[in-house]
C-alpha cells in the first residue's frame, strides 16, 4: 500500500512538472537553436527562402566597424552599471540595516522599490523630457552652463544619461535582494565575532560578504544581463543617437533586423551575447563560489 501511495505520488509530481518542462522547452530551448540555425543563413527576416552561409555573419559582427562600436559601447556600459549599482545597492543595504531605525525601514524600502514596478519605456520618455526641457530651463533660470545643455545632445556625455536612468531604476531590485540576504544572517554570528574584537570592517569581510554571496551572485547576473542586452533606455531616450555613440549591442540587432532587414546577422549578434552572458555569469559564480560559507 505505501509503494502504490509512493508510486501515485511520483506520478503526480511528473505530471505537474511536464507543463512546465514543455512550456520551457517550447518557448526557450527550441527559439534558441532556431536562432543559431538561422545566425548561420543569410535570412531577411521575412520571406521564407534563405541560403547557408556559414560563420560569415559572426566574421561580420567582429569585423564591421559599426557592429564592433556597438559591442565596446555595450561592453563599457555594462562593466560601469554593475560596478555603479552593486556598490550603490550595498551601501543602501548597509545603510538601511545599521543607521536607519526599525520603525523607518519600511517606508524606506517602499520608496527603493518605488521606481523597479514603472515601465523601462515610461521612465526613458519621462527622463528624456527632463534632459530637454525642465534640466536646460532650470540652468538657464540659474546661469548655469552644466545644467543648461541636455546631456543626451552630445556623443560624449549621452550615455551618463542613460546610466543615471538605468540606476535610479536598476538599483531597486537588487538592493532589496541584498537587504533580505543580510537579514538572514545569524546575529548570534556577530556577536561571537565582536566578542573576538573584529572590528566593522572585518565584519563586512568575514561574515557579511560572505553570506551574502549566493544573493550577490543572483543580484550580479540579473545586472548583468540588464546591461549587456539595454533597449528600452536606449530606444526611448536617444535611439542610439547622437551619431550613433549610443547604439548598443540590443538596438543595433532591432534596427539590423526591422530595419535592414538582416535578421540572420541580427541573429548572430544575439547568439554571441548570449554566450558573453553565459561565460561571464560562469565564471563570475565558480570564482565566487570559492569564497561562499562552508567552502575550502
Amino acid at each position: 500500500m505505501g509503494k502504490a501511495k509512493k508510486n501515485k505520488r511520483e506520478r503526480t509530481f511528473f505530471l505537474i512538472t511536464i507543463v512546465p518542462l514543455m512550456l520551457y522547452l517550447l518557448l526557450f530551448v527550441v527559439p534558441v537553436f532556431m536562432g543559431i540555425n538561422y545566425s548561420l543563413t543569410n535570412w531577411d527576416g521575412l520571406s521564407g527562402k534563405y541560403r547557408y552561409i556559414g560563420l560569415g555573419n559572426y566574421i561580420n559582427i567582429f569585423t564591421n566597424k559599426r557592429t564592433v562600436k556597438s559591442l565596446l559601447f555595450t561592453g563599457k556600459y555594462t562593466i560601469l552599471l554593475v560596478l555603479i549599482v552593486m556598490v550603490l545597492a550595498m551601501l543602501l543595504t548597509l545603510a538601511l540595516t545599521y543607521l536607519v531605525s526599525k520603525k523607518l525601514r519600511t517606508f524606506y524600502r517602499s520608496v527603493f522599490f518605488f521606481p523597479a514596478v514603472l515601465s523601462l519605456v515610461t521612465v526613458g520618455l519621462t527622463w528624456n523630457q527632463i534632459f530637454y526641457r525642465v534640466l536646460p530651463a532650470i540652468g538657464e533660470i540659474l546661469h548655469s552652463d552644466l545644467l543648461s545643455k541636455n546631456i543626451l545632445g552630445s556623443p560624449k556625455t549621452a550615455i551618463w544619461g542613460i546610466l543615471l536612468v538605468n540606476i535610479w531604476q536598476g538599483t531597486s531590485i537588487p538592493f532589496i535582494m541584498l537587504l533580505a540576504g543580510i537579514q538572514n544572517i545569524p546575529a548570534d554570528i556577530y556577536e561571537a565575532a565582536k566578542i573576538d574584537g573584529a572590528n566593522p570592517f572585518q565584519l563586512f569581510c568575514k561574515i557579511t560578504v560572505p553570506y551574502m554571496l549566493p544573493v550577490i551572485n543572483v543580484a550580479f547576473v540579473m545586472v548583468l544581463k540588464s546591461g549587456i542586452t539595454v533597449f528600452d533606455y536606449i530606444q526611448a531616450m536617444t535611439e542610439g543617437g547622437p551619431i550613433q555613440s549610443t547604439e548598443s549591442a540590443s538596438v543595433l540587432i532591432y534596427q539590423l533586423a526591422f530595419s535592414d532587414s538582416k535578421a540572420g546577422l541580427a541573429t548572430a549578434y544575439a547568439v554571441i551575447l548570449l554566450i558573453i552572458i553565459a561565460i561571464v555569469s560562469a565564471l563570475q559564480m565558480k570564482i565566487s563560489s570559492k569564497f561562499e560559507v562552508g567552502q575550502v
